[in-house]
């Protein structure tokens, strides 16, 4: 294949390149990282424009930092964080600029107010041929806007199914103590990267009619496989042993996702059985975790029996609840009983958000319990045997709570 053997040597160089300024969550992931970057300067001989979604818990986690790489080595860059959404609309065109979004936390979480024209174009943005209508001119047209273009987002905690649906996902995390990595100054780093960058464009311009008529071979399926297909397509014009990396990437990565959604359902399970408990119960104020357990595993139709090598217990329930910020505390119930217990306004933004068919008001405070001073104890002893899966290339285990 024409230029494979400049494609394999240059995408080396790259992925080299980025991995001297990040620490990405595994090497599946830098390998996707780059591909990503090289499918940008084909978008337009590509009939989805996946996401890169730059996901970190906490702040310190680097995601900014890829985002400063990304913008050094991609096709026309644009950064987003106080882009006006009309403005975007008028530049993706038929050379369409790689979107650049940080603090995604302000168009997707509860500061997003009114964004729904640029997260409407970040949905719709996945597929060529999904224009946005918009009434423009003083005749008041209908008018299409493309929203065809690739886009990296960037944001702390989780974003929408929508985004990560059709993303290549990175998990980031803070670096250990001894991974070491190059400083990024925008002096010396830019120009190293910028030629890296326009390499990309030299080798790939030319491959572009190649790469639109190509059909690789895709070790998944469906929307998966509309995300993935631009980097094995870039893959399979570098020939070398990119082929078969990418492809175990995409396996690796895809998976560690589908096992995140499961958990993610489970948890949505969770929530909504509590509900049912709580109603079951009157709507107390409060139940102990005692109760919620017990209850819970009484349950035939659920899973929580079988929930773990032993069942589901107090432990389980904590980590489980603790992604929604939800957490046990000291209790005074009838008769001067105290145990750990849950409160039951403390799950309403919860079930608003993740459960909106069970979304209510605050109930009123009922008798049968008032809470004690609250005081956090250590969290329960971890069973044996029930560990989660870990990210890509990275360790598994509970993460303890702080």
């Amino acid at each position: 294949m024409k230029g494979s053997g400049e494609g394999a040597e240059l995408l080396d160089e790259l992925r080299a390149a980025i991995g001297k300024y990040v620490v990405l969550p595994s090497e599946e992931a830098l390998t996707a990282v780059t591909l990503w970057v090289a499918a940008t300067h084909i978008q337009t001989a590509l009939q989805h424009a996946p996401r890169l979604a730059v996901m970190s818990p906490t702040k310190g986690c680097g995601k900014s930092r890829v985002l400063d790489v990304l913008h050094e080595t991609v096709h026309k860059p644009m950064m987003t964080v106080n882009t006006s959404p009309a403005v975007i609309f008028r530049v993706i065109g038929k050379n369409p600029p790689t979107l650049l979004v940080d603090e995604a936390d302000t168009i997707f979480g509860p500061k997003a107010g009114d964004k729904e024209d640029l997260r409407g174009l970040l949905n719709a943005g996945h597929q060529r041929n999904r224009p946005a209508w918009r009434i423009s001119g003083p005749e008041h047209k209908p008018t299409p806007y493309p929203t065809f273009a690739m886009a990296a987002i960037a944001g702390i905690g989780d974003l929408p199914d929508t985004i990560t649906d059709r993303a290549v996902v990175l998990r980031m995390q803070k670096r250990k103590p001894g991974e070491k990595l190059a400083p990024f100054r925008s002096r010396y780093s830019a120009p190293e990267l910028n030629a890296l960058r326009d390499r990309l464009s030299t080798w790939l311009g030319p491959l572009r009619g190649t790469a639109a008529g190509m059909v690789p071979a895709m070790p998944v399926e469906d929307r998966a496989a509309d995300t993935w297909e631009p980097l094995v397509i870039i893959a399979d014009l570098a020939v070398g042993q990119w082929p078969a990396s990418a492809r175990a990437a995409c396996v690796v990565m895809t998976r560690y996702e589908a096992v995140q959604d499961e958990q993610t359902s489970l948890k949505t399970r969770l929530l909504r059985d509590i509900h049912r408990i709580f109603a079951a119960h009157g709507d107390p104020e409060a139940l102990s975790t005692q109760t919620l357990v017990a209850d819970l595993i009484q349950d035939a139709d659920a899973p929580w029996a079988e929930h773990g090598t032993k069942g589901f217990n107090a432990y389980h329930l904590s980590n489980m609840l603790r992604d929604f910020g939800i957490s046990p505390a000291n209790y005074r119930f009838d008769q001067g009983r105290q145990a750990k217990a849950y409160a039951r306004n403390r799950f309403l933004d919860a079930w608003a958000r993740h459960c909106p068919g069970l979304a209510e008001a605050a109930p009123e405070p009922a008798h049968d319990a008032t809470p004690a001073r609250l005081t956090q104890g250590k969290p329960p002893t971890a069973p044996a045997g029930s560990l989660p899966i870990g990210p890509p290339g990275g360790p598994a285990g509970p993460k303890r709570a702080r």
